[in-house]
């Protein structure tokens, strides 16, 4: 599905006449969106982890450290981030000797959404179901149910298929894009296969989700992919390889010349989808205070898209108090209610 924003004329050179496609436009969105910077802040996996034990009622650092088994000084420094990005806070009690609990801040507590399309993408096609909670239970309405993504202004529930995608540089993120350099180094283990990844029984680490996103944004072929994410030829073919073995992605031949692959998204990353807009919205929002490049309408209602979760029995939006995660020990050691 190509995005159908604005053409940037002054770029004509970047465009792929074939498909339609301004290149260099679509890589500057990329690399400007704000999926792009909050997954350079919050996308290794140790991160990651934490935040979900934080959300399931972790509150000490033994309880994250026996579970994770994260590295004691990897654990310290995560959560000393956590802390300075006003996620975690932390409390100190009286006890002997004197113990510290760390609790989601509000900001924190808005990343609940995103998290909820974690445990419903890794519910169907994750590696870990098995350490995830088996089901939800609404407190509101009393149902067990699962989520859904929804529109805000209209109500609807909203699919890939759904939005419509226009493109617009933020040449703020831009500059600290270039300026931080635009191609982090990839690491040489694959996360898709090993379980490093982002943590949580997701498979898919920070470019994973971009490459879904130039996919999305209508890059289906080799040499477009590595022209709008800056990844070098090798480790673009070791990547895309891995993410066609795991079922993130499938390929075929073109039929105007055999010797082209397109890249095709599957029902696995189509449902990451979801994942990408909350995590995008909240990063917006909260994390970067910056309006990301890229920007879906609903073709339903024809508003601006922000997404919510909703119950998909009463279509209230869910909140981390108003759920209960069942079939998790009642009174685990260390662990407390979300929202005490």
């Amino acid at each position: 599905m190509p995005h159908e924003g604005p053409q940037d004329q002054s770029r004509d050179a970047g465009t792929d006449v074939r498909a339609g496609i301004d290149l260099d436009l679509t890589r500057d969105a990329l690399a400007s969106s704000t999926l792009n910077h909050g997954l350079l802040v919050l996308s290794d996996r140790w991160t990651v982890a934490v935040l979900l034990g934080a959300f399931l009622g972790v509150r000490r650092f033994d309880v994250w450290h026996e579970r994770l088994g994260i590295p004691r000084p990897t654990l310290a420094d995560r959560l000393k981030k956590l802390v300075e990005l006003d996620l975690l806070r932390q409390r100190q009690y009286q006890d002997r000797p004197p113990r510290h609990a760390y609790h989601l801040t509000s900001k924190g507590l808005k990343l609940y959404d995103h998290v909820l399309m974690i445990w419903s993408w890794e519910r169907r096609f994750g590696t870990r179901a098995d350490s995830l909670p088996t089901q939800l239970r609404h407190a509101k309405c009393g149902h067990v149910f699962t989520p859904h993504l929804a529109c805000s202004a209209c109500g609807e529930d909203v699919g890939i298929n759904d939005l419509h995608f226009s493109l617009k540089v933020n040449e703020t993120l831009l500059a600290r894009a270039t300026a931080a350099g635009r191609t982090p180094r990839i690491a040489a283990v694959d996360g898709t296969r090993s379980g490093i990844g982002m943590g949580l029984g997701l498979r898919v680490d920070r470019w994973s989700l971009m490459i879904i996103t130039a996919v999305l944004l209508g890059c289906r072929y080799f040499d477009q992919l590595a022209h709008v994410l800056g990844i070098a030829s090798s480790v673009l073919a070791r990547r895309l390889a891995g993410m066609v073995e795991t079922g993130l992605l499938t390929t075929a031949a073109d039929r105007n010349d055999a010797r082209r692959v397109i890249y095709r998204l599957t029902p696995a990353s189509r449902e990451l989808f979801g994942y990408i807009v909350c995590f995008s919205s909240w990063a917006s929002r909260f994390l970067l205070h910056q309006p990301s490049s890229i920007a879906p309408t609903h073709q339903g209602c024809g508003k601006p898209f922000v997404g919510q979760v909703v119950c998909d029995q009463c279509r209230e939006p869910l909140m981390p108090w108003d759920v209960r995660m069942e079939e998790l020990p009642q009174e685990a050691a260390g662990t407390e209610p979300v929202a005490a």
